[in-house]
């Protein structure tokens, strides 16, 4: 139902003042801002310096400076409207979660929810309403350095993951003064960018826009997000900006969305670049026919919209719709109740126990032949570039960070039992320096990695295998005949087809946030036992880029693509590691998979009935740990073609030495359906294979029937 006092509230603005409350600027303590927004041009301040906020030094919130700026919002401008502040808190605000594609590893959305609600309660407690966040971009090119803000090439998980992060962020109370307003991005396809060029274009059809890309935001629009930004990129020659049919028709017409489309940094104004737009003006009036709502500091439409209303191009009618929706959420997230920010105390000790559970379920065990864990009674050396590292472990996206809290390895392990078991070997100029070193050790642990500068936004590689130096420095301590032990601080995936071989050990730890250290030193010596999972499939060379799992089957046997077919005379087609991917300290079995009805129908089906399939998982290790069980369809024949597995269900739990417990997963319209050349989802008759394992190359299925009976 619409809110009559916001309605009574815009008849009485001037068309100016609407047009303000439509206007987001950068935070400047200067005499013109004050200025603008007494005179009502103001309805949004974005709490970032650049662009590319993520990877640039950011002034540091002035709460004072806020209130301030709110108190003249309230009582000098003409609306007494409030403000609504935004920021980039992306993973992480003073303590700093994993990077999201890290946190997807996880495959934990209850630890995510928890992770996010802290990240809110900071950012809130230093004045930000709106966070720009999460991004449920799809992310099959980890040539991409905005992979590392995703959550995966996975629709399913990436849904699941964003719905987390979303009830997170608000919480079930959003006029509490620790919620903030979630903003979904970047709609739509921006993760499709050819050949992993960041703000490049996408060729995206119909149907992979609706079976794949379209999917997250339909589930965090059911979440009830309250805002959602749009890509930057254009979809088959139509700029996402100026899309009414994906902004409108699509987003706010087809799938219910009622907040309020926030543009990406100048993307209005980028309208003139891509070339649909002759000038400003016209990209205003293209942008905002299509009802994206707020301009994000391109001024486009503070400068234009008054005088495309007046020469009626854009309707007053639509700006009033527009202005309804901002205002909506400022009213929703109870800015009108509460437009001042009073600094509480906050629980620092909590949110670092959530992030250290974050980092220790998120690194994935890629390989281990019986090195680790290492007990503490052993000598050993460790080595690297990220020995002394530090602000690298948070990734990009980490402008308030605490560095107080902040520890590298070399300091985790100093803190250890036994540590005089420890050396410590520094880069030298001259390698063999390090030989006296490591003489007379038997494992060396090489901690390798990626500056955060080298990922996230702009920051994308033509190459993204091991850097030649790092896996030259693995490749001489190998050949001295020790045992290693490869630490992975990267963001992105990396092309681990040559490295592998130089490493008895492979630990990928992300870039995994203020607790990343110690989580790699209780990895290693076996306190926390590996439970992470890979959310994005890890190619052995470059050039397999794109490799994702859920590809269409061809020639009658689509895993010839991610199987042991052959698509390249110079490399496997296999990845190096698959989707889902993950080892453990211990060893889960599974049993045959059964199900309660191997056959409903569709009238079955859209009642509500669902096919219940399940599996017994048996810990017969040595040690208790968690294990991600995942559960995969395929559709054996349909009208169109269809991914060789989907994702639709996973549970991570957690199961004691010699115990063992049954999963169930319930699998209905949703699961067993997907959008055909029309755009109509359906479900289709006839056969499904079901398959639940540790990852998407399990072959432990079952068959299940769809009947059409008439």
């Amino acid at each position: 139902m619409r809110s009559s006092k916001i309605i009574e509230k815009i008849k009485n603005m001037s068309i100016e003042e609407k047009v303000g409350q439509l206007n987001q600027i950068q935070l400047e303590d200067t005499k013109q801002v004050r200025d603008e927004i007494r005179r009502g041009r103001v309805g949004s301040i974005i709490l970032a310096d650049t662009a590319t906020a993520g990877n640039d030094k950011q002034k540091k919130i002035n709460v004072d400076l806020l209130n301030e700026l709110q108190r003249i919002a309230l009582e000098e401008s003409p609306t007494g409207i409030p403000l609504i502040f935004g920021r980039d808190v992306i993973h992480g605000h003073h303590i700093v979660m994993p990077i999201p594609l890290a946190e997807a590893a996880s495959f934990n959305t209850e630890l995510l929810e928890n992770a996010y609600r802290a990240v809110a309660e900071e950012a809130a407690s230093d004045g930000v309403h709106w966070t720009f966040s999460p991004m449920i971009d799809i992310s099959r090119d980890p040539r991409w350095g905005r992979c590392i803000e995703s959550f995966g090439e996975d629709p399913y998980l990436t849904s699941e993951m964003g719905k987390a992060a979303v009830c997170g962020f608000q919480s079930d109370d959003y006029k509490s003064t620790d919620s903030i307003a979630a903003c979904a991005k970047h709609y739509l396809g921006y993760g499709a960018v050819e050949g992993g060029r960041d703000y490049g274009k996408t060729e995206i059809s119909e149907y992979t826009m609706r079976n794949y890309y379209l999917k997250p935001f339909k589930a965090v629009v059911e979440e009830n997000v309250a805002t959602v930004m749009n890509s930057f990129s254009e979809i088959s020659g139509q700029p996402v900006a100026s899309s009414r049919y994906l902004l409108y028709d699509i987003l706010k017409t087809e799938l219910g969305f009622e907040g309020f489309i926030i543009s990406d940094w100048a993307s209005i104004a980028k309208l003139v670049n891509h070339r649909v737009a002759k000038d400003e003006k016209e990209a205003a009036m293209l942008a905002a026919n299509a009802e994206l709502d707020m301009d994000m500091v391109d001024r486009c439409y503070i400068e234009h919209l008054s005088e495309l209303v007046e020469e009626g191009k854009v309707s007053e009618e639509t700006i009033d719709k527009m202005v309804y929706r901002v205002l909506y959420i400022k009213d929703k997230f109870g800015l009108f109740e509460n437009p001042y920010t009073e600094q509480k105390k906050v629980n620092f000790e909590k949110h670092i126990a959530i992030a250290k559970q974050f980092s220790d379920e998120c690194m994935v065990l890629l390989k281990n032949n019986d090195i680790l864990p290492i007990k503490h009674s052993k000598r050993i050396a460790v080595t690297g570039p990220f020995l002394h590292e530090k602000r690298s472990h948070l990734g990009s996206w980490a402008p308030d960070y605490d560095a107080g809290i902040l520890k590298s390895i070399q300091e985790v392990f100093l803190e250890c039992e036994d540590n005089d078991k420890i050396v410590f070997a520094e880069l030298p100029y001259l390698w063999d320096d390090i030989i006296p070193t490591i003489r007379d050790v038997d494992t060396v642990v090489i901690v390798l990695g990626e500056s955060a500068k080298l990922s996230g936004e702009d920051n994308c590689l033509t190459n993204i295998d091991l850097p030649r130096e790092q896996l030259e420095f693995a490749k001489k301590i190998k050949l001295l005949g020790k045992k290693t032990v490869g630490v992975m601080c990267f963001g992105r995936p990396i092309a681990l087809g040559e490295a592998e071989l130089y490493f008895d050990a492979i630990l990928y730890a992300w870039q995994s946030g203020t607790c990343a250290a110690q989580s790699i030193v209780d990895i290693i010596y076996g306190k926390v036992n590996p439970s992470g999972k890979l959310p994005m499939t890890f190619p052995r060379v470059t050039g397999q880029i794109p490799i994702y799992y859920n590809y269409p089957s061809y020639f009658g046997n689509g895993m010839a693509y991610y199987g042991d077919g052959s698509n390249y005379w110079d490399c496997k087609s296999t990845p190096m590691y698959p989707f889902g991917y993950g080892l453990s300290y211990t060893n889960f079995e599974y049993s045959q998979i059964r199900c309660e009805n191997y056959i409903l129908t569709l009238d079955e089906l859209k009642n509500g009935e669902t096919f219940k399939v399940s599996v017994i998982i048996t810990n017969t290790g040595v040690r208790a740990g968690k294990e991600t069980v995942q559960c995969y369809v395929s559709d054996r024949v349909a009208s169109m073609t269809r991914p060789i597995k989907e994702l639709k269900g996973f549970s991570k739990v957690f199961i004691e030495k010699k115990a063992c417990k049954e999963i169930v997963f319930e699998l209905g319209l949703e699961e067993l359906g997907f959008y055909n050349r029309n755009g109509e989802f359906c479900v289709e008759a006839g056969e499904f294979d079901v398959f639940i394992g540790r990852d998407c190359m399990t072959d432990n299925k079952v068959k299940i029937t769809v009947m059409n009976i008439k």
